[in-house]
């Protein structure tokens, strides 16, 4: 275990102003309120502290970190309170530990709900102060290192959680050498057969190409010596987690893999990086496709660096990863080499000052960010996870701006990285010049242009295909916002046609009165309730008007009303038919067109307009039919044609009727479906001569059943799409005409 006076020296060594006072005293204090305490392992329990504090060490943290170390599970497990450590070692101190006392009693591995929740109290706490996240990986590290002496049944679970959370932290915030470790550990206890398979290939390689490393390294040395170059040539062979991931990943044999061994060449300057370059591809040759340059672009956790692979000495692919000594640090320590100094500066320095700019921890702000967006737990959870495991490509905007997406990510993942409004907006994408489909998958070094539109509204199915949370987070939101709009919209018809109906005053103030009795928040939350036809409109105008009876007549047989086709109960209803209802329009508006007894009918377009709306299951919906909408709980608009045999279902459901019209927009047609039932003779081209007249008068086929075959005549179902009813009579008449159709008719269910 290590002494008191080595631990201050390990601090001296890169900080020689450290504070021995402050190190000391909490060396002593938790060593005390440790006592007697002992590890799973039998080990004293102060040396897991302490061995944490070493790990820090090495990553050159600042006194105060190290301070936090050995005094983070005092808290915890002994009879130490936040209240003196505040008294003895400052509230800064007090509140590093304190926020470590709370994570380590967080369950990461639980059912994903509160996994989910677990996992923001996290990031919260490690966003206020990122030394919170390094004492925290310090001490997952040792507890992994000594993890054979725990459980087995514990085993499996704290290795779950290191790889589904720690290792890949680590990742982000740079510190590849400590992720890799953790991986390491993590996969050979999670899967234990792999790793033993992996480990005997390499021994085996490493037997056969005995020296190959440094052969290698010497060999590179002298060539880049005799170009006047002075580098450091370093060589490392893969651990076996990542050999394991790659394999997966590209579905390659462990023969494949061409990076086994990788080689770092560290020089002075960024300009010496390039012409170490230029000396290695004039060496020897380059294995194309395999050139990165993160110098000119770095990743966002500051990662630095030049990746070649060239066929080296003995033929064999040598993968060589170039950059400077500052890039080196930061390549190995990550986030913390924020600490270190700089220009000959010296003095111990807090880490906290210096990761404003860090682009590790922007990316950690910018998770934080989407906590306050309204995703829940689980849809957080999962969308952090997704970009804490890609890997990332670089693109461009047209004016040169840089952004750095998950691999995967597409021009609605760019779009929204750029601005959310820039996202919402979206309809279409130029990469390198050339219009693309929005689900291209992008690469590195694109040039994406967003196309936009003002009227556009991103449709739900975007969420499957974008990759990054915050696009998914954006998309869920204007989806939600769109849909409660929509039912708004239609909850808004509904009640002021009830408060006609009942010659009563609507009003947004009359409205909010009736809030605490429907338990809404807002008027637009009770428009939308409305519309979804979870609460009645009678309801409402109960609420709004306490006095209001309903003195309706009681429901009689009307067979010979214009409009009713034989219904059985309709009083009090209404239905607009066409040029009749326009003939009587009292409106003053010329482009209104009328109203009916209860107010204004509600214009339809067709599925993209205001209001949610769909058309009849069985036989649909087109312009010229007389329309009626049925109310659907949660579903919105269902438009009939007032001959369906289907309204009858509802001719008792009163508050279900909705009043509708057509309301086509000329300038913008759409198609409406419809369903025929056709009759022919059962010979060859029978079928073909029916979707050649369909064809020729621009109907769209949607589906085809085949309902009966018999020797002479077969019946079949077509689902088409037609402009209107003129359109539609037109096709029907025309296969009617035809020889070897025996008969035609709509379907209306």
């Amino acid at each position: 275990m290590m002494r008191q006076y080595e631990l201050v020296e390990r601090v001296n060594r890169y900080n020689p102003n450290a504070d021995e006072a402050l190190l000391n005293k909490a060396y002593v204090y938790a060593m005390q309120k440790h006592g007697h305490q002992r590890r799973a392992s039998g080990d004293p329990y102060f040396s897991h502290p302490l061995e944490v504090a070493a790990i820090l060490t090495d990553l050159r943290l600042d006194d105060a970190t190290i301070a936090v170390a050995l005094l983070h599970d005092t808290i915890e497990d002994t009879d130490a309170t936040r209240a003196e450590i505040d008294k003895l070692f400052g509230e800064e101190i007090g509140k590093l530990v304190d926020g470590l006392t709370k994570i380590s009693r967080l369950d990461l591995v639980s059912r994903k709900a509160k996994q989910a929740e677990n996992f923001r109290k996290l990031l919260l706490a490690i966003a206020d102060d990122v030394r919170v996240l390094l004492v925290k990986l310090a001490d997952r590290l040792h507890n992994m290192r000594t993890l054979e002496h725990m459980p087995e049944h514990k085993r499996g679970r704290i290795a779950e959680e290191t790889m589904e959370i720690y290792a890949p932290l680590a990742g982000r915030m740079g510190m590849h050498d400590l992720r890799e470790e953790l991986e390491d550990i993590s996969f050979k206890t999670l899967n234990p057969d792999a790793y033993e398979t992996i480990a005997e290939r390499l021994h085996g390689l490493r037997e056969r190409n005995a020296g190959l490393i440094t052969d290698i390294e010497n060999t590179l040395t002298e060539r880049l010596a005799e170009r006047g170059m002075a580098a450091v040539v370093r060589g490392r062979e893969k651990r076996p987690y990542s050999i394991f991931r790659k394999m997966q990943q590209k579905s390659l044999g462990f023969e494949q893999l061409s990076d086994i061994y990788g080689f770092r060449v560290t020089v002075g300057t960024v300009e010496a990086c390039y012409r170490v370059l230029g000396v290695i591809h004039t060496t020897w040759p380059t294995v194309p496709g395999r050139f990165k340059d993160y110098i000119s672009t770095p990743k966002q956790n500051d990662y630095r660096s030049i990746h070649t692979t060239i066929v080296g000495p003995s033929r064999q692919r040598v993968e060589l990863q170039i950059r400077t000594i500052s890039m080196d640090r930061v390549a190995e320590y990550g986030i913390a080499a924020h600490a270190l100094y700089k220009d000959g500066e010296t003095g111990g320095r807090d880490i906290s000052q210096h990761t404003e700019d860090c682009r590790a921890y922007d990316w950690l702000r910018r998770t934080i960010d989407l906590l306050s967006e309204g995703d829940t737990p689980e849809e957080f959870l999962e969308n952090t996870k997704l970009e804490l495991f890609h890997d990332q490509v670089f693109c461009f905007s047209p004016k040169g701006r840089l952004i750095a997406l998950p691999r995967g990510a597409t021009p609605i993942d760019f779009a929204y990285a750029v601005h959310t409004d820039i996202g919402n907006t979206c309809v279409g994408s130029k990469i390198n010049g050339k219009i693309m489909p929005l689900v291209t998958e992008l690469r590195n070094g694109d040039e994406v242009e967003i196309i936009r539109s003002p009227a556009q509204t991103p449709p739900p199915a975007w969420e499957a295909i974008a990759v990054t949370g915050k696009a998914r987070a954006a998309i869920r939101r204007a989806t939600r916002e769109s849909v409660r709009k929509q039912y708004g919209a239609l909850g808004e018809h509904i009640l002021k046609r009830a408060f006609a109906r009942a010659d009563k005053t609507y009003s947004e103030d009359l409205l909010e009165a009736a809030l605490n009795d429907h338990a809404q928040a807002s008027v637009a939350e009770l428009l939308a309730s409305v519309g979804r036809g979870n609460i009645s409109a009678q309801s409402v105008l109960k609420s709004a008007h306490p006095d209001y009876q309903d003195e309706r007549a009681a429901p009689a047989q009307t067979t010979n009303e214009e409009g009713w086709f034989g219904l059985e109960k309709g009083a009090g209803l209404k239905f607009r038919i066409p040029n009749a209802a326009q003939a009587a329009a009292t409106s003053a508006d010329p482009n209104e067109p009328g109203e009916t007894g209860f107010g204004p009918a509600l214009p339809i377009r067709g599925l993209t307009g205001d209001i949610p709306v769909s058309f009849a299951p069985d036989g649909g919906a087109v312009p010229g039919d007389r329309i009626v909408g049925i109310l659907t709980p949660s579903e919105g608009l269902t438009i009939y044609p007032i001959q369906s045999p289907a309204l009858k279902e509802f001719d008792d459901q009163t508050e279900r009727w909705v009043d509708v019209r057509w309301d086509i927009d000329v300038n913008n047609p759409e198609r409406f479906p419809a369903r025929l039932s056709i009759s022919a003779v059962n010979e060859p081209g029978s079928l073909a001569t029916i979707a050649q007249i369909i064809g020729e008068n621009s109907g769209n086929i949607d589906n085809v059943k085949m309902v009966r075959k018999a020797p002479d005549f077969h019946e079949m179902v077509i689902d088409l799409e037609v402009w209107d009813l003129k359109h539609l009579n037109r096709i029907i008449n025309q296969l009617r005409s035809k020889p070897n159709v025996s008969s035609v008719t709509r379907v209306n269910g």
